[in-house]
């Protein structure tokens, strides 16, 4: 048994083509398949797989293709969609893959939390805040954790609400010492 052997781009008309056969005719192109052959093509020299004048002749003879068969031959060696992975390729490594984000500190959440809370319990949280939000900081320092900010904003927020109440006892201190 003989196989047709592929086109060659330095071959001409004359002769017997590959996708002739031997005697079976082979099925007309649809101008659909003509530009699904030139989209491979195009693809082929966007990954530098064609050289222009190559690519150039492919493409005319693509547009001149009268079967499938011709068509087949132009884009043969190109690859024609993407490439399937292999079933021996697992997932990616960890040293790949993005490092995931470091966990929340808890006691810096509580921080802000009896830090926001302040306003609301006129300062009565500020305490915890201040010392929920010290207490997160070192632990975050050790550990890598997040929420750095949160414990930050539990800080301040608490010793606002700490300053407030200072000021106002002393005050109200100053106010009943200059009043006797």
């Amino acid at each position: 048994m003989s196989y047709p052997t592929p086109w060659q781009p330095w071959q001409g008309q004359n002769g017997p083509q590959p996708w002739q056969g031997q005697s079976a005719p082979a099925m007309l192109a649809a101008h659909a398949d003509r530009e699904r052959a030139v989209d491979v093509l195009r693809a082929g020299f966007g990954e530098g797989r064609l050289e222009q004048d190559e690519f150039e002749k492919r493409v005319a003879r693509a547009y001149a293709a009268r079967t499938v068969g011709e068509l087949a031959v132009l884009v043969g060696d190109l690859p024609q969609g993407p490439v399937p992975l292999s079933a021996a390729s697992g997932p990616a490594p960890r040293t790949f893959l993005p490092a995931p984000p470091p966990a929340t500190n808890g006691k810096a959440v509580a921080a802000m939390v009896c830090g926001v809370l302040t306003l609301m319990t006129a300062g009565v949280t500020g305490v915890p805040a201040v010392i929920l939000g010290h207490t997160a900081r070192s632990e975050i320092r050790r550990t890598g954790e997040g929420g750095e900010g949160f414990a930050m904003a539990g800080l301040v927020l608490g010793w606002l609400s700490v300053a407030g109440w200072t000021l106002l006892l002393t005050v109200l201190i100053a106010a009943a010492l200059v009043s006797r």
